[in-house]
């Protein structure tokens, strides 16, 4: 059995391998163990961060910012666009609040999975 530790977009993976038969087989469970780095966060506009956070569903680049700090939104409304393979992605606010941080700017490139705005 031989022990690897695989880190793949930040995740931090503890993986063992149990040598197979003679046929070239092998087992491989794997255990998560998730140590993402985070990213260095950017200028917040409203100084704190809200309880609900809104992560990047893919990596790409901030095309435009569609909402800006202490403003109110609705279930649904656009808080900013996210170019990833050529496509432009509406990234929605996924509930009824105010946005209480806006992440990122026009330009940023963006994991996936990376806080990008906050609402409260």
């Amino acid at each position: 059995m031989k022990n690897y530790t695989i880190t793949v977009n930040g995740n931090v993976y503890d993986v063992t391998v149990e040598e197979g038969a003679a046929t070239g087989t092998a087992s491989a469970p794997v255990t998560k163990t998730v140590a993402p780095k985070a990213a260095a966060p950017k200028a917040v506009a409203s100084g704190t961060q809200g309880s609900v956070k809104i992560n990047a569903p893919m990596q790409g680049k901030i095309v435009s910012v569609k909402a800006a700090a202490g403003q109110a939104v609705k279930k649904g409304d656009v808080i900013l666009v996210l170019e990833a393979m050529k496509m432009e992605n509406e990234i929605v606010s996924p509930q009824d609040g105010t946005v209480a941080s806006i992440e990122v700017s026009a330009g940023d490139k963006v994991d996936a999975g990376a806080v990008v705005a906050t609402l409260n």
